[in-house]
């Protein structure tokens, strides 16, 4: 494919009715086509309320969807007609009953490429989420999609320089990152400096796609989605508190000559540091 490649993050809030916020999700990837989008990714959970704001007994598996499913399929039909890679985000139903924080990946022919599940799972008021999510069993894979190179680090394994670094191993040219984060949950700033660096030291781009909107009576989930270079220069901003459609041109070829990729990688020591 001919770069620069255009990204989409659709910095979207979810109504209590998954069906509208379906429909919403599949007119907004049109709308970034319409823009000359050939990437386009969601935020955490975006087509579902937050429910892990709420503490619960056992996982709501009547919540969950299996991959490929009712979420996924029409997602994967939309990629193949516009020819757009996608980033999903949802409660995903495992084969066994358990319940993960999932990413699916589709490529532009529509093929679903595979799965990323969060690993880390946060825990503490507002995200009871250890209430509702396994941790994930995959890795952190990195797929060869239409556009290039893409890994995924959802939400709360952003803050793992392991799981980071994993990615970057693995060749990724670009790091989306699902997320559901609220207004004044981290010190100003530290939240793009921590993704800043990660792409920084690891020699990719970084896409962190937010969530949007309040929701119950504490949770006022922030946007300010955004895109770092792999020198750690932040390219484009999304609104804060209202929804958006962030478009950015990057050039993935810029992942093999960044800083990282010329200097820190050559002279790595993994052998000090493997365990």
């Amino acid at each position: 494919m001919k770069r620069p490649v255009r990204l989409a993050l659709a910095q979207v809030s979810a109504t209590p009715d998954r069906a509208t916020n379906l429909q919403q999700g599949l007119e907004t990837m049109r709308r970034a086509a319409d823009e000359g989008a050939q990437l386009i990714a969601f935020p955490e959970l975006a087509f579902d309320r937050f429910f892990p704001c709420e503490r619960c007994s056992a996982p709501p598996r009547e919540l969950a969807s299996p991959i490929p499913g009712p979420l996924t399929d029409p997602f994967a039909e939309l990629a193949a007609e516009l020819g757009m890679v996608v980033v999903l985000n949802l409660y995903e139903l495992g084969d066994g009953g358990q319940c993960y924080d999932t990413s699916p990946v589709i490529d532009a022919d529509g093929r679903l490429l595979g799965r990323s599940r969060m690993v880390h799972v946060a825990h503490f008021p507002g995200f009871w989420e250890q209430d509702y999510y396994t941790p994930g069993d995959l890795g952190w894979p990195v797929y060869d999609t239409a556009v290039g190179r893409v890994g995924v680090a959802i939400c709360y394994d952003r803050h793992y320089p392991e799981a980071m670094r994993s990615l970057g191993v693995q060749g990724a040219e670009l790091v989306v990152i699902p997320q559901a984060g609220t207004r004044g949950e981290w010190p100003e700033g530290l939240f793009e400096a921590e993704v800043r660096t990660h792409a920084f030291q690891n020699g990719y781009f970084a896409a962190l796609c937010n969530r949007v909107g309040r929701e119950g009576p504490e949770i006022d989930f922030a946007g300010e989605s955004f895109v770092t270079d792999p020198e750690g220069v932040v390219l484009a901003r999304g609104a804060a508190g209202v929804d958006d459609l962030l478009l950015v041109d990057i050039d993935l070829q810029a992942a093999a000559t960044s800083t990282a990729r010329r200097l820190f990688w050559r002279d790595r020591r993994p052998e000090a540091y493997r365990d």
